[in-house]
Order: C-alpha cells, then sequence, then structure tokens
C-alpha cells in the first residue's frame, strides 16, 4: 500500500517486487493452467476471427485488476478486456491518477495455438508517462522489468540495446497484414527497401523485449493501444532506444499520434526506420 506521503517512484522503490509477483500469481492461477489445454468454449472472437480473447485473458485481468489496485489504493486500472467492455475505461489514462495498463495475454493468437509467444504485459503511468513496466513469458519462463531512469532488466540481468550491426540489414517487426488498413500497407511496405528486412510481428510486448535485447533492430507498429506498447516502449527506452512516429516525436500512450511509429534499439535506427515509413505515406 502507497503511504500517504509517498511519491509513485518511492513507492516503486518499495512494492516493484510485489507487483512482480501478483504477475507471476495470476500467470500462475488463470493462465498456465489454460495453455494447451483450452476448450472451445474458452475461445471468443471480438471484432473478428483474427480478435480472439480467451478465458485465460479475461480471468487474468480482473485478477491483475483486484491485486494492482489494492497495491496501489488511488489508482485505476485501464486493462484491454475492461476497455472492450467499456470504451469508455480508456479515458483514465488522461487523468490525475496513477494508472495500471494491463494485457493480460499479448499474443493471443499464438496461446490459443500452442505457441509459447505470448506474455502479460502491466506498466505503471501517470499524467501521460510511463515509470515502470513488467513483461512477463510465463511459459519461456522470462521476465523483464523497467523503471524510468533506473534501466531495464531481464531475470536481473541489464539490458543494453546498443546499435546494430554496420553493413547487416535492419530487422524490422511489423503490424500483422490482417491488421492494417490499406493505406497503412502502403507505408509499412516502404520498409521492404534494401538494407531492411521486414517481418509481420508476433505478440508486440515480446519484440519490444527482443528489441531491448538487441536481438531485432526495431518495430514499426500502427495502432495505438496502450496495453499493447506501454510496458515495451519503456523497456526499450531504458536500454537505450528510441520511438518516433511520423512528426518525429516520441509515442503517446495518451493518443493522437501520427501512425504508423517505430522503436528502435538506438536514436539512428529509430529516425532511419521513422524516415522509411513517412516516405510511404
Amino acid at each position: 500500500m502507497i503511504e500517504e506521503t509517498e511519491t509513485i517512484e518511492e513507492f516503486l522503490a518499495r512494492r516493484s517486487a510485489d507487483v512482480e509477483e501478483a504477475v507471476r500469481k495470476a500467470a500462475a492461477a488463470e493462465i498456465l493452467p489454460r495453455f494447451r489445454r483450452l476448450a472451445a468454449h474458452e475461445v471468443d472472437q471480438k471484432s473478428g476471427p483474427h480478435d480472439l480473447v480467451t478465458d485465460a485473458d479475461r480471468l487474468a485481468e480482473l485478477r491483475l485488476t483486484e491485486d494492482l489496485g489494492a497495491l496501489l489504493p488511488g489508482s485505476v486500472v485501464v486493462g484491454e478486456e475492461a476497455v472492450h467492455a467499456d470504451p469508455a475505461v480508456y479515458e483514465a489514462l488522461q487523468g490525475d491518477a496513477p494508472v495500471w495498463i494491463v494485457d493480460p495475454v499479448d499474443g493471443t493468437r499464438q496461446f490459443v495455438h500452442g505457441d509459447d509467444g505470448f506474455c502479460t504485459l502491466v506498466a505503471l503511468a501517470h499524467r501521460g508517462t510511463v515509470l515502470a513496466s513488467w513483461t512477463y513469458a510465463p511459459a519461456r519462463e522470462q521476465f523483464a522489468t523497467a523503471v524510468r531512469g533506473h534501466g531495464a532488466f531481464l531475470g536481473g540481468r541489464r539490458l543494453f540495446a546498443g546499435p546494430p550491426e554496420p553493413g547487416r540489414d535492419l530487422a524490422v517487426a511489423t503490424s500483422h497484414p490482417y491488421y492494417t488498413t490499406d493505406d497503412q500497407k502502403r507505408a509499412l511496405g516502404a520498409l521492404r527497401t534494401a538494407g531492411v528486412a521486414p517481418r509481420a510481428c508476433g505478440s508486440a510486448g515480446l519484440e519490444y523485449l527482443a528489441v531491448a535485447r538487441g536481438e531485432s533492430d526495431a518495430v514499426a507498429f500502427s495502432w495505438e493501444a496502450a496495453w499493447d506498447h506501454a510496458a515495451g516502449l519503456l523497456l526499450v527506452e531504458e536500454a537505450g532506444g528510441a520511438h518516433l512516429t511520423l512528426t518525429g516525436e516520441p509515442f503517446r500512450i495518451t493518443g493522437g499520434n501520427t501512425l504508423p511509429f517505430t522503436a528502435a534499439r538506438d536514436a539512428a535506427t529509430a529516425r532511419r526506420v521513422a524516415g522509411l515509413l513517412r516516405g510511404g505515406v
């Protein structure tokens, strides 16, 4: 519980491990028991056949909403499934209360198909600034954390993305064609050029982690949902990376961004990818 005179930064210094434990417990109770064991009645469609939700998504989010709210009284939760049920919930990102941004199963499509490329994403933001993030891939036993100004870590090891290897094609994960409009396809299509190797992304959270680890060079995404981006963007920033929209400004979790946008392992790569995307608009 946050003390009455305690700042959010002081809360994080004291209770980050408790947030990590809440994420682990939600995954252990609601996600992993259903991994590769989902019954047909536990999977539903939202906007279409490529937009899936499962009982694991719903129940893990409910548990995280309760546990995270208890850790930080006065905070609110913006979760993917809660916003699907009531879009007005998303407006909390514009408010003054601390906001937990939750994606209970990022990569639901992979989860449903028995692929281990999914994760739980939690970020804590205040007045539009992401202050901390937790990225947990339970089937891979990977846990990454970041606190603004204090670095990014994977399994206790600090992450430094570093610049790409000179002379090698840039590895860029892009929005999956299933989820892009014709205009977005044209913008992202500008990455199909010499010196760049684009591919369709999997779980956004794990793509951001790959950039923070220096395993991938950049992402280029065409949607704004804060639960997909907040945790990963801070992870990349704290590993030394950068993110830019088409206007040359950093991505804002509160919305109103000019899309597509990129996050990359260093500022020079972010500028290069953003320039290519701009040329395709």
